[in-house]
């Protein structure tokens, strides 16, 4: 149980490796992957972006992800295949469901970021951070978008998610640090005695707080 995502953020800080701050760069999961990254980058001096990606609800049950969808000029979605087994859903109901996310996606890139290029990536480590995960589908999909960048080395970063999905996310990444996989989970906020939601206005004063370190894309 962790007091809150600040609390998250030193006991992943204590597990990270000797990271090199010439060659780092930390991602978050907007908007409860910015809390605990923003110790981390903070902590480390290391640049802070954002990686947006949207959940895929199933219909009715707008928690329980079929997929996820990421910003971009090409959104990618990276489908659920257990749950659009069971909920039945076919490939072209859920890009149907994901097409209805970029416009959130496009609002979040425009107020978070201001036109700023993203981080470079290519040749970096880098460590991507969410606040928890439970099916898994917007951290797989956060990866592979982070992939595409040509990084290095790529960490997962978490403190608490289902052993069976942080065992699903290896293939994604080089490295998986989670400080809690509990054998019964339910959901990631009641491993947090607060789970406030992260507003916008959070998310914008993290972002803004660590522009110094931002440095423009490699051409």
């Amino acid at each position: 149980m962790f007091a809150d995502r600040h609390e998250a953020g030193e006991a992943l800080l204590k597990r990270l490796s000797p990271l090199d701050p010439e060659n780092t760069v930390v991602l978050a999961l907007p908007r409860g992957g910015l809390p605990v990254a923003d110790v981390i980058a903070e902590a480390l001096a290391l640049p802070l972006d954002i990686v947006l990606v949207r959940k895929v609800g199933v219909p009715g049950q707008p928690e329980y992800a079929v997929a996820a969808v990421t910003d971009g000029t090409s959104p990618r979605i990276t489908i659920n295949e257990d749950v659009a087994r069971v909920t039945g859903l076919h490939d072209a109901d859920i890009r149907r469901l994901a097409e209805r996310e970029l416009p959130e996606l496009r609002r979040r890139r425009d107020i978070y970021l201001k036109g700023r290029p993203p981080v470079p990536l290519a040749g970096k480590t880098v460590v991507v951070v969410d606040d928890g995960i439970a099916t898994g589908a917007t951290m797989r999909a956060a990866l592979r978008m982070v992939r595409d960048a040509g990084p290095a080395h790529v960490i997962a970063a978490l403190p608490v998610g289902p052993a069976e999905t942080i065992a699903e996310l290896r293939q994604d990444c080089d490295e998986v640090i989670c400080l809690d996989c509990p054998a019964s989970f339910r959901a990631v906020g009641l491993h947090y005695r607060n789970f406030d939601q992260v507003t916008d206005a959070a998310v914008s004063e993290i972002i803004e707080r660590h522009a110094h370190r931002r440095t423009s894309p490699v051409t």
